[in-house]
């Protein structure tokens, strides 16, 4: 049976995070890597830095050095994602790649969202100074 769209199509919309907002080509990275500003807590360190880009882009660097099963990594790596879509257009214009630091298979799903949308919100004020 199909599954009908949603009522608010602007919502949704709004709300994906298609591939316009990734960081894909290592040149992208590497120009995060060499002009960066950092945000850092005891789970995470962003680095971010102005585009040319109208939307803000992300880029994940979830190591098995860092999370040693994949399912660890797949589910920072959802969550990364989640959080920065609903957080991405206050970060309009930056580049961004999130590393994770050890140990964060241990920390529930919550208080890493809560790191995170510290982190945006430190990001998107500093940004627009």
């Amino acid at each position: 049976m199909p599954v009908s769209p949603p009522e608010d199509n602007k919502t949704v919309g709004d709300q994906r995070f298609p591939r316009s907002a990734r960081l894909t080509k290592a040149t992208q990275y590497q120009q995060v890597f060499r002009q960066a500003r950092r945000s850092s807590d005891r789970f995470f360190t962003i680095l971010y830095r102005p585009s040319n880009q109208p939307r803000a882009r992300l880029g994940l660097a979830v190591s098995k050095k860092r999370l040693k099963r994949a399912t660890d990594r797949n589910r920072i790596k959802r969550l990364i994602r989640e959080s920065f879509r609903h957080n991405q257009q206050q970060l309009a214009g930056l580049d961004l790649v999130v590393m994770v630091k050890p140990g964060l298979e241990r920390v529930n799903n919550r208080t890493l969202l809560e790191a995170l949308q510290q982190h945006w919100r430190r990001i998107g004020e500093t940004a627009t100074k």
